[in-house]
């Protein structure tokens, strides 16, 4: 049984035309002349400089029990939705179908999907199909004929006359390399068919996070992607069950914004090993978030409407490409007869919400639509080198050198950002392009800002510390000013001048003395906290005996 067309949507040799398509075919074909043409095209380049507006699509399970009435939904904010999960039949692993309980004819009949959808599409709302999930096959990981699954693949985008699909592939799915390998060809060849017959098809991958970013299964799934020449729209993470790798005390909101900052950095890393360089800007584009409403899988998680506003700020704030959650059919409270609410519930979010909606809540702002960026195509964005030039007259700490060793805490400046050390280091660039945290000893803090020259480092006091002598005997600890810098021994030493900490840091036994404890020894000065009594002695005020 064919799929119920679409209103509102013209035929040209049996293949469908977009709204954006058809409304051009009309005015050019319409008699306006040069006039018209030029009101056309004005509206063309319009239409282009609009056409990434960050858009908002809830998850719905087509499969769920209760069935969800999702063409009944009215929220303006929640128009556009995620329909899930397409995945291999349990008998015929290249054969399409929702949740292995309905092919798509079977669903057409059983759920009045087709029907239901195309009364979705009237109301001028629009939806996209996501393969995979957790609890099933993906269809790359047992369909293993390239050919026929670039053909399960089509015919899913076909029924529904997809403009964008979403591949969300965890578990045994994501773990398996050859699936992955499979699945990205797969989809390489069928965007390239959609694209070379003049449609479009925007990909998008939803993966696992945890608020240090994604895993190496998830960043390699990624890689696979690009490396097959798949045009990724971008990277949605699923922003939810943190488990032990949230911090303790941090909500969830705080936690997923972690998670969208490192999955960010991350994607930035991936391309740059692809050869492909993009704006910070296009890379937030290309990051998506989805969050798990209320009561998430790990019982000590609660997503609350409170989270979603957060959330929701820091989205429209660093402009994501797209907001979503899991899901739609849990968008009300539980009601009295729901008992346990630890036990998560497809239909309602497990907490109380009154008459509030996470769509509501998490979609304000998103101003796009799911159609409406499918056709966007990644065109690198390549930086003039002279960004990359640092400057010692306009950078605020030292240019990083790889000849220096530096402390956890140091900042130095590298390619016109700031980067501060999590341990000791040396040689190690701060922007070497690793795919995790933990493997490299910088953190990056930020850009360098317009107008900034080198920071004064504050000096202490002439006599706060004894001045360095040649002949002077110094153990471990002890602390010494040379050139208005305060030192502190490593090791017994004498007769080494502190000023060779600059050229040789390892082998000389000076360090300079930390920043924040001589800022921190001259709030207490100023206060009176310590008292300078000269010769190189400090004491605290408020260990006083004298009667």
């Amino acid at each position: 049984m064919a799929a119920a067309p679409r209103p509102s949507i013209l035929w040209r040799d049996g293949r469908r035309l977009s709204p954006f398509r058809a409304l051009i075919a009309l005015l050019l074909t319409s008699g306006l002349g040069v006039f018209g043409y030029t009101h056309v095209t004005d509206w063309v380049a319009t239409q282009a400089e609009t056409q990434e507006e960050p858009w908002f699509a809830a998850y719905v399970d087509v499969t769920a029990t209760p069935t969800f009435a999702f063409e009944n939904v009215d929220a303006q904010t929640a128009q556009d939705i995620v329909l899930s999960f397409i995945v291999a039949d349990r008998d015929d692993p290249c054969l399409p179908t929702w949740g292995t309980a309905y092919t798509m004819d079977e669903a057409s009949q059983a759920l009045d999907l087709d029907r239901r959808l195309a009364r979705f599409s009237q109301a001028g709302a629009d939806f996209t199909v996501s393969f995979g999930g957790l609890l099933n096959d993906e269809l790359a990981t047992v369909c293993t004929d390239h050919d026929e699954l670039v053909a399960a693949y089509g015919s899913v985008v076909d029924r529904y006359d997809l403009t964008t699909i979403d591949l969300d592939v965890e578990g045994i799915n994501l773990s398996d390399r050859e699936a992955g390998e499979r699945r990205a060809a797969a989809i390489a060849e069928l965007q390239q068919q959609r694209r070379a017959s003049g449609d479009e098809l925007a990909v998008w991958m939803t993966l696992p996070v945890i608020p240090s970013g994604m895993t190496e299964d998830g960043t390699t799934a990624v890689q696979q992607m690009i490396e097959a020449g798949v045009d990724l729209a971008g990277v949605n993470v699923m922003t939810m069950n943190y488990g032990q790798a949230r911090d303790t005390g941090e909500s969830m909101a705080e936690a997923s914004i972690r998670a969208l900052q490192s999955t960010h950095r991350q994607l930035g890393v991936i391309y740059q090993i692809a050869e492909i360089e993009l704006s910070d800007a296009t890379l937030w584009r290309k990051v998506g978030a989805t969050p798990m409403i209320g009561q998430n899988d790990v019982f000590e998680e609660i997503f609350t409407l409170e989270d979603a506003y957060e959330l929701n700020a820091f989205a429209i704030d660093t402009t994501i490409g797209r907001m979503g959650m899991w899901s739609l059919n849990r968008d009300v409270p539980c009601g009295p007869n729901y008992v346990d609410l630890r036990r998560v519930s497809d239909a309602c979010s497990g907490i109380p919400q009154g008459e509030a909606r996470f769509s509501d809540i998490l979609a304000e702002g998103f101003t796009g639509r799911i159609d409406s960026v499918a056709g966007f195509v990644t065109t690198p964005e390549p930086r003039d080198p002279a960004e990359y030039i640092d400057d010692p007259e306009t950078s605020p700490y030292p240019i990083w050198n790889a000849e220096f060793a530096y402390l956890a805490g140091t900042k130095v400046v590298w390619h016109r950002n700031v980067y501060e050390a999590k341990w000791w280091t040396r040689g190690e660039l701060p922007d070497n392009p690793v795919l995790n945290e933990w493997e490299t000893p910088w953190v990056l803090v930020g850009p360098v800002l317009d107008g900034e020259k080198p920071m004064q480092i504050p000096t202490l006091p002439y006599g706060t510390y004894p001045e360095w002598e040649g002949t002077a005997v110094y153990d471990r600890g002890a602390r010494v000013l040379f050139d208005d810098t305060a030192y502190e021994a490593k090791w017994w030493t004498q007769g080494d001048s502190p000023a060779a900490h600059a050229a040789d840091p390892d082998s000389s036994p000076w360090v300079p003395v930390r920043l924040d404890e001589i800022e921190e020894i001259l709030r207490d000065l100023e206060t009176g906290e310590l008292i300078h009594e000269g010769s190189g002695t400090i004491t605290d005020s408020t260990n006083n005996d004298s009667p």
